[in-house]
């Protein structure tokens, strides 16, 4: 009998299981090898879908493709069955039994839980080992003791192929030999554990986790690849037709002949040489975390670019990551990058650039195919994006994890980390750093104190030292600007506010105002728009698109390299990486990082001596439910009252964040509610789950046992995205100009129109090519405003259940963007 593993619409070709569980285990396998575990990597790929050798899923995928008889015993209604018969048990059951054999208390069991884990997750997002719901108990034992009749175990042992399991001896051992998986795995926990003892239970808690988290990594994109590659054969062409490894010698020629094509046309480009030449000597230093200081302006884009092929050839390194806080950025850093490596006649991509949010979480089969696993040299991706990788539940983001694993990361304006994901940030990378071989660099004026937490038992980052040299010299000589103090009681009215804006815009042919909030920003530019001419005045905030913001951004550069008239208003969008050069800056009252940010878009090129960034109080701004900026303001104002001559130096910053670290040290570990309404934090879900009743690894460890895995991973995952990412993606219908749509890029009609084809032949790469142009056309709302759009009937779903919106034409405005109310009678595409 052939045991059907996935049947193919386009030709009836079947997969038989044994097929996609050997191809699914060749690249689980290499993926593993990552972190020294390919016979690990191999076994999960080999068990994954083990289920699908019983008869239950058998007459499922027969019944499905029309190859039983409806009048014979064993068809079924396939659409009813769909989803209904366990496949994954199984396989973790088989698994968890062989190697428990070797120790229940000790290594034999801990290396079946972290195996196992994946396999019987690989469907759902990693199951919780210890239940939130503290009635709900032990949810990983309850699973391993499934029933026969519901995970079909016996069956499956008996119909796999002698082959398969012949692999599986090999691996987990036969005649009384220690298992090949076994010793891999306990020399592997050995290295990531040392000795355990109970006062860092919760970084090594959290390590074992994330060794999990990182295993089903490789078994969920391995399985992902291979049965996309089943459907579209192209894909695997495509995979096989890719070198190995980058070839970073070609990357090096590329970027050092373009740096030296750059003549300094001021003297701060000689600064920022001196920068980018101390960061490619800095390259041969050994991997770790190092910190790259560099005040606005100092070119950190290239420098940082310099340091990172050159550090990814020595050291042999797989890939280089862009982590970058804002998507209204990502572009402009993106096509830096994208300008210096790629080149007319390369058969495959450099720069993959990614930071869609509109893949729906409720992934269908044609979300599954299109979903991108970060296989590209250099990725350019959020910050979002990268934490999501790291935390999130499901399967979308983490398959994309052991990408992660040897690589360059660069994280820029690290400041922009947010505050509650500081120790799950720093024990993350830190995994990746000691344990995959990867390297970090953050990049910022700012720098953080990531490596002098208040709590470092929580979890912090060892810093192996600076890539440039003394930075306060470095500051002193790149100083253009001055920050003046205007915060006044009770504040500044609208108008007062308008009045020093036009002033300066007068006096100084260009003047900045960055904002917290849309409404200040939407506000400053009505009360002004009679009094400036309309082609100097701009309005920016993250209600507009990225295609949208970027023409703005465009205009604005142009008419201030030509030394035209410009005002805009902004929110903090523009201060954190935006290539801008004003005479003047006001900036309303934030964190003293943010005002330096927005003083790195004044005088950036140091055309005058010194120019002025003016910190204001506005009298009414509510920002209570912006935490970070409505602490960072105290905080700034207390740093202010102690008479630093530079508010921008590095001694000031380092006293702001001594203050602020403190001041948030309780909100560093994401905070929480579980399933049982109790204060807790993702952190503690996520390694020794102490306040879990059911927790045992002090008494583990303590009689001198291997702790077992008690996280609540799947809890974690969906607190994580219900807090951190409360947003939706709408597709909005900004219209590019035809000199826009360059190079094949599509329209924002297109696109929606591509989106809600219908047609019954489905084209993954059309559809995929058209989802990731879709970022361009896309605008992240947050729920209160989601509401109001599905009220007002102002979104539509491309197709249903795809979890991909558009907006109708009648609710973009061509000054603010996305509008809860209609702003024009136009209507839209016909889908």
């Amino acid at each position: 009998m052939s045991f059907i593993a996935h049947c193919r619409e386009d030709d009836a070709c079947q997969q038989t299981v044994f097929e996609h569980l050997s191809q699914t285990s060749d690249l689980s396998a290499r993926f593993a090898q990552k972190i020294g575990l390919p016979n690990s990597g191999k076994l999960l790929g080999l068990l994954h879908d083990f289920g699908k050798y019983s008869g239950a899923f058998q007459a499922y995928i027969q019944s499905a493709q029309g190859l039983i008889d409806p009048d014979a015993l064993n068809f079924v209604d396939a659409k009813s069955h769909k989803g209904k018969i366990d496949h994954a048990t199984a396989g973790a059951q088989y698994l968890y039994q062989r190697l428990r054999q070797y120790g229940r208390q000790g290594q034999g069991e801990l290396c079946g839980q972290v195996l196992a884990l994946s396999i019987a997750s690989h469907h759902s997002g990693l199951i919780d080992m210890l239940a939130a719901d503290f009635n709900k108990g032990n949810v990983f034992d309850r699973r391993m003791q499934k029933s026969n009749d519901k995970t079909h175990f016996a069956e499956c042992c008996q119909n796999a192929e002698p082959e398969l399991l012949e692999q599986l001896e090999l691996l987990l051992g036969s005649d009384g030999k220690a298992p090949v998986v076994l010793k891999e795995m306990g020399e592997c926990l050995c290295q990531m554990l040392g000795s355990p003892n109970q006062a860092d239970s919760i970084t090594k808690s959290f390590v074992l986790g994330f060794l999990s988290r990182f295993m089903f990594s490789c078994v969920v994109d391995a399985d992902r690849i291979n049965s996309a590659e089943f459907c579209e054969p192209r894909r695997l062409e495509e995979r096989l037709s890719k070198p190995e490894k980058p070839d970073w010698v070609v990357a090096i020629e590329r970027l050092e002949n373009h740096l030296s094509a750059l003549s300094p046309r001021n003297p701060i480009d000689h600064i920022r040489q001196q920068i980018s030449h101390r960061c490619q000597q800095q390259a041969l230093l050994p991997k770790g975390v190092y910190s790259l200081t560099v005040p606005t302006g100092g070119g950190k884009t290239y420098a940082s670019l310099r340091y990172a092929v050159h550090h990814a050839c020595k050291h042999k390194m797989d890939r280089i990551f862009y982590i970058i806080p804002f998507t209204s950025i990502i572009e402009q850093n993106a096509a830096v990058i994208r300008d210096v490596l790629e080149q007319e006649g390369d058969l495959h991509t450099w720069v993959l650039e990614h930071h869609s949010s509109l893949e729906p979480e409720a992934q269908t089969w044609k979300s599954k195919i299109s979903a991108d696993n970060w296989d590209a040299p250099v990725v350019v991706t959020t910050m979002v994006q990268f934490l999501e990788a790291l935390f999130a539940g499901g399967t979308r983001s983490v398959r994309r994890l052991h990408q992660l694993a040897n690589s360059v990361l660069v994280f820029d304006e690290i400041q922009t980390l947010p505050i509650n994901c500081t120790h799950l940030f720093c024990n993350a990378l830190d995994f990746l750093i000691r344990h995959t071989g990867s390297t970090a660099v953050l990049c910022t004026a700012t720098q953080p104190l990531l490596d002098k937490l208040d709590n470092p038992h929580k979890g912090q980052l060892s810093v192996s030292g600076e890539l440039v040299e003394d930075v306060s010299r470095l500051f002193n000589d790149l100083k253009r600007v001055h920050v003046e103090n205007a915060c006044k009681p009770p504040g500044w009215e609208l108008d007062e506010i308008a009045e020093l804006a036009l002033g300066e815009f007068e006096q100084k042919g260009s003047c900045l105002t960055i904002v917290n909030t849309k409404q200040w920003a939407q506000d400053l530019y009505q009360a002004c728009a009679g009094r400036v001419d309309s082609e100097a005045l701009f309005h920016l905030s993250t209600n507009q698109c990225p295609a949208h913001r970027k023409r703005l951004l465009i205009l604005i550069r142009q008419r201030l390299a030509a030394g035209e008239p410009v005002m805009c208003f902004s929110t903090q969008l523009i201060e954190a990486g935006v290539d801008v050069d004003f005479a003047t800056v006001i900036r309303f009252l934030a964190g003293l990082d943010s005002i330096a940010q927005a003083a790195g878009r004044c005088n950036r090129n140091g055309r005058q001596p010194c120019a002025t960034v003016y910190v204001i109080n506005p009298r009414e701004e509510n920002t209570r439910m912006l935490i970070d900026i409505d602490k960072g303001k105290d905080v700034a104002l207390r740093v202010m009252s102690e008479g630093f001559d530079d508010l921008l130096c590095p001694q000031a910053m380092e006293r702001y964040f001594e203050y602020y670290f403190y001041q948030r040290s309780d909100d560093m570990d994401y905070r929480c509610k579980d399933s049982q309404q109790n204060a807790t934090s993702l952190l503690t879900l996520l390694s020794n789950n102490f306040e879990h009743p059911l927790a045992s690894n002090d008494q583990r460890v303590a009689r001198g046992c291997l702790p077992r895995l008690e996280q609540s991973f799947m809890e974690a995952g969906r607190i994580f995205q219900a807090i951190n990412a409360p947003t939706q993606a709408v597709i909005v219908p900004y219209q590019q100009t035809e000199t826009e749509l360059t190079d094949g890029l599509m329209s924002a009609d297109e696109i929606i129109n591509t989106l809600c084809s219908k047609d019954e032949k489905f084209d993954a790469q059309v559809y995929y090519h058209a989802l990731r142009q879709a970022q361009k056309y896309s605008v992240n709302v947050f729920p209160n405003v989601w509401d109001k759009l599905i009220q007002a009937q102002a979104v539509a779903e491309t197709q249903p259940g795809s979890g991909v919106y558009y907006l109708l034409e009648q609710y973009y405005d061509a000054d603010f963007g996305l509008s809860t109310e209609p702003v024009s009678s136009s209507s839209f595409i016909c889908c």
